[in-house]
Parts: structure tokens; sequence; C-alpha cells
């Protein structure tokens, strides 16, 4: 599925309670696992979940808690770290980047929480796409986010007590812990070729800080 299809499919299926879009079982495991509302709307855009980079054939799908106005409540997970840690360490082209692959053309879809379940909904989905000269400024931020956070994470690792990476923050892009023990109880830890050892005990990942949500909605006048 392309990305400007599930546009239009989620355009129609926006701000219709959930009781009106899903099963009362698909409603109460939402309560239960409160991170399947993503997966919840790819079934409903009939898309067969996979383990695939991308969610589409050209894009990326980002859903996130909000309130009834569209303000966002949480931050946006992107993608986990350890498997590119040299490419950031080195200061990678930023359009070169799996982090860039993953955020150039987004569609980002607010999810409305408040009050029951039942009554939940999807906002109308913000289509992101860095080719496109009305989000050029969003790619300057971006791209200045990506090589500060290199710059922060390559001083933790050489500066720090523990000589590990730590949480480096950007204007709208951050990287942080992301991680679940193993069934050992162990994480699962960072190793770097370029340092030859670990440059973390456990996983991280970049996630969009809640200011990006604010910035775009005052971009497009929502």
């Amino acid at each position: 599925m392309y990305l400007h299809e599930a546009e239009s499919k989620i355009q129609r299926l926006a701000n219709i309670p959930f009781s009106e879009l899903f099963s009362e079982r698909d409603i109460q495991n939402i309560i239960v696992n409160k991170g399947k509302t993503g997966q919840l709307l790819e079934l409903a855009l009939g898309k067969r979940l996979d383990s695939a980079n991308l969610d589409f054939e050209d894009g990326e799908l980002k859903t996130n808690k909000c309130d009834s106005f569209g303000n966002p409540k949480e931050t946006v997970f992107i993608t986990q770290i350890s498997s590119i840690i040299d490419e950031l360490l080195t200061e990678e082209p930023f359009e070169n980047t799996h982090l860039y692959e993953k955020i150039s053309n987004l569609l980002y879809v607010p999810v409305c929480k408040d009050g029951d379940p039942h009554d939940w909904k999807f906002f109308t989905p913000i289509h992101i796409d860095l080719e496109r000269n009305e989000f050029s400024s969003l790619m300057d931020i971006w791209e200045d986010d990506y090589y500060s956070i290199c710059k922060q994470l390559k001083h933790s690792i050489e500066t720090s007590r523990d000589g590990f990476i730590h949480t480096s923050n950007g204007r709208h892009i951050q990287v942080r812990s992301k991680d679940s023990k193993r069934k050992d109880g162990s994480y699962n830890a960072i190793y770097s070729n370029i340092y030859n050892r670990y440059v973390s005990d456990k996983n991280h990942a970049f996630y969009f800080q809640r200011q990006f949500v604010f910035d775009i909605r005052r971009m497009l006048g929502m």
C-alpha cells in the first residue's frame, strides 16, 4: 500500500468513534494493550502486519495519543539505533541515513484517547513529505537535530564517567533509552565497531518530542 492510499482511507475513518470502527473484542484488546492502537489502524486500512522496514511502500505511519484538541500527550517513537550506532557516530550525511528514510515521507495520525475507549477516535492525518517546499523549514530543523544528536552521542561516549551514550536532544528529535529485558534479565547492549566496545548497556531509540507536533500544527494553521 502506498502512503497516499492510506491517507485517503484514514481521512474517511477520522472522527468516527472506535465503537463504530472496531468490534468489542478489539476495543477490549486496546484497553489491555495500550500500544495496539497503531496496529488496529493498520488492520482497518486492510494492511497486513509485517516486519518491513517501512509501513508503506513509500513511507511511514505514526500514531500518537492526543487530547480532544489534537495536542500531543506523548512523544512519538521513530526507530531504534543499535544497528545504526556507527552511522550516527561518523555523522553519515542526513539524507543517506536510516533515520531520514523513516521520517522523510511520514503520515502522522493523532489518536484522541480522552474518555471512554469506545469514544476514542482517529483525527485527520497529517502528511509530511520533506521533498515538498512547504516542509523545507522542517527539513532544516530535523537535519540540524540529527547532526547535533550525533555530536552529543559521541561527546557522551568520550567524556561521561561510564563511557556510554545518554539522552540527547534536538528541537524536535531526541535519542533516549528504549529497551525491554530478555528472559535472562539482561538488556540489549549497543556495541560500536568504531570504539570496539559497548557504548550502552541498553538499546536506545529516536523519538519525536511533543514540540514537533505543536510546530507542525502551527505550520499548517491547525
